[in-house]
């Protein structure tokens, strides 16, 4: 399931104010840890623009930089199909 941008933010502020350990409370609210870390890792690299489905909302161009190839807080998956894909010199 695809969730917009404002989903995620409040999802974040859930958890952040929780006093539940993150795994259970992403547990009561049906959504995968996976996907919680890869939404904070963005939020926490590029804020709330950090979380629009599309990252080439943050190039600007569509096309990856190598800056984010680079990121580490990028996932794995995004950052291997970019850069095979020569989206970045």
């Amino acid at each position: 399931m695809r969730y917009p941008a404002t989903e995620k933010l409040e999802i974040i502020r859930l958890v952040e104010r929780s006093h539940l350990p993150v795994r259970r409370t992403l547990r009561h609210l049906g959504v995968p840890k996976t996907s919680f870390y890869r939404w904070y890792d963005r939020y926490q690299s590029f804020g709330e623009r950090g979380l629009e489905d599309s990252i080439a909302v943050l190039t600007g161009s569509g096309t990856a930089s190598p800056m984010l190839c680079e990121t580490r807080s990028l996932s794995w998956h995004w950052m291997s199909q970019s850069c095979r894909h020569g989206s970045w010199p």
